[in-house]
């Protein structure tokens, strides 16, 4: 093989894989998680949150609030270090800072979603409550070994009216958080009731259609050879985690590029107001949802609509979003919301999409024999080789997860596969660095060892009880 074919093997194994992401995981997962990540950090105070991490609050109160803290505010591993400063430099104790530094990326509501649906909910779940249970233990021991560091470091920070502000959630925000969480489970969870085609009609028969076809094929013949180029283009291989493209993908993946020019040109200045620009941007946003509910195949009998159990529960759910947004809440706060669910899609759409496309490639590149080499079993050493990947292969939050699911495809145990996405967003090289100049050199040595220890010790217990 010559290198400009190797070289467009790459390119084409990338661009295949990113279009197979985008049509399986961002419609259905991320576009929901976005809309939930920007209601959270828009219309819940960050004050009910960072007013219960002061060092003279009751454990029972500060540990839980730090490691919930990611989840309401969304934080991601981009955003968690210079939150963590400032938390930290405003009065909280050095305990409940580390559990929120430790804690947040993996409970950001993205990253439980995105690693459920794209690895597993094995994975996702035992990287939510773990991290809780080891972010809340590095806690207590910093807090423990700094007690006289802590005390005059509490000394020395005055109170912060952060620390003592009521900040209280409206019973309208949290209906509205639990529509937008309604969304997304049932557009992902994969039960019976969602699943399930309870009707179907189908366009056009291809036999009948060849049979009478003149010089252009009818429509459906031509859907039939489109999804057989597809097949080609990107084929579909379950041993290397690598999913197919259908006709409808491709259609969200265009209506997926129309939300982000409408949105660009909608949502960028939404705090001087709506404009038209917004609505087709929020329309879009609908119909997307919903024509990726549907149950659509091509086949030798042709195309194949079903109605699923998923399409009728997010008409419902989309149906009352739509009315309590406009009967329940102010304009300035739809307008906070839709602007922070931009700013998400800015911070991190860029980033996933560079990182399934590179991800992508990797399969090509990676021999699996050294994945398998290094990582291939659960061993103590074959954990903490994941920790090592997440500290010299950073990833935002994420874009490690289709990393991981390409580590996972060329034959890495998910007990080291844990204990990389434990260790990737909080223990990278730069993040060590910062935190460094928040804490001091002593501190951050004890927390790099501790992480490492936990995060090696989570992957040993997963594989055990999982493998």
């Amino acid at each position: 093989m010559s290198l400009t074919e190797y070289l467009g093997t790459l390119l084409q194994t990338g661009l295949g894989s990113l279009a197979a992401y985008l049509a399986a995981h961002v419609l259905l997962c991320l576009l929901p998680a976005f809309l939930i990540a920007g209601a959270l950090a828009a219309l819940v105070p960050k004050e009910a949150i960072t007013k219960y991490l002061g060092r003279n609050s009751p454990k029972w109160i500060s540990y839980p609030a730090a490691a919930l803290g990611g989840f309401v505010l969304a934080v991601c591993s981009c955003t968690i270090m210079p939150l963590f400063a400032s938390i930290y430099k405003k009065g909280a104790g050095l305990g409940p800072a580390i559990t929120f530094l430790f804690v947040g990326p993996a409970v950001n509501i993205l990253a439980i979603s995105l690693t459920g649906v794209a690895i597993g909910m094995d994975i996702a779940l035992a990287r939510v409550v773990l991290s809780i249970i080891f972010g809340v233990a590095i806690g207590l021991i910093m807090a423990r070994y700094f007690r006289k560091d802590d005390a005059e470091h509490d000394a020395n920070t005055s109170a912060v009216d952060a620390f003592a502000q009521e900040a209280r959630v409206p019973g309208r925000t949290w209906v509205f958080f639990a529509l937008l969480l309604g969304i997304l489970i049932a557009g992902t969870l994969q039960v019976g009731v969602l699943t399930n085609t309870y009707a179907s009609f189908t366009l056009g028969s291809p036999a009948t259609a060849l049979a009478t076809a003149t010089d252009i094929a009818p429509p459906v013949h031509r859907l039939v050879r489109f999804q057989g180029w597809l097949d080609t283009i990107v084929p579909p291989d379950d041993s290397m985690g690598i999913e197919g493209v259908s006709v409808q993908g491709v259609f969200l993946i265009g209506l997926l590029a129309s939300i982000g020019v409408t949105s660009w040109k909608g949502l960028t200045r939404i705090d001087e107001g709506y404009n038209n620009w917004t609505y087709w941007a929020l329309g879009l946003i609908t119909v997307t949802l919903i024509v990726a509910s549907f149950s659509i195949t091509v086949g030798a009998g042709g195309l194949t609509i079903g109605i699923t159990g998923k399409l009728l529960a997010e008409l419902l759910l989309i149906g009352a979003i739509w009315w309590l947004a406009v009967t329940k809440f102010e304009t300035y706060e739809m307008q906070e919301w839709l602007w922070e669910v931009w700013r998400f899609v800015k911070q991190i759409m860029p980033l996933l999409i560079a990182g399934v496309f590179v991800a992508g490639m990797a399969r090509a590149l990676i021999p699996a024999t050294w994945i398998q080499t290094v990582a291939g079993n659960n061993t103590v050493w074959s954990n903490l080789a994941g920790v090592l990947f997440g500290v010299f292969m950073y990833f935002p939050t994420l874009v490690e997860v289709p990393i991981a699911q390409t580590f996972l495809s060329l034959g890495m145990q998910r007990g080291p596969l844990l204990a990389y996405l434990l260790a990737d967003p909080v223990l990278s090289l730069q993040s060590i660095l910062i935190t460094n100049t928040v804490i001091g050199r002593k501190k951050t040595g004890l927390y790099v060892v501790l992480i490492t220890v936990f995060s090696t010790l989570a992957g040993l217990i997963f594989g055990w009880v999982f493998n």
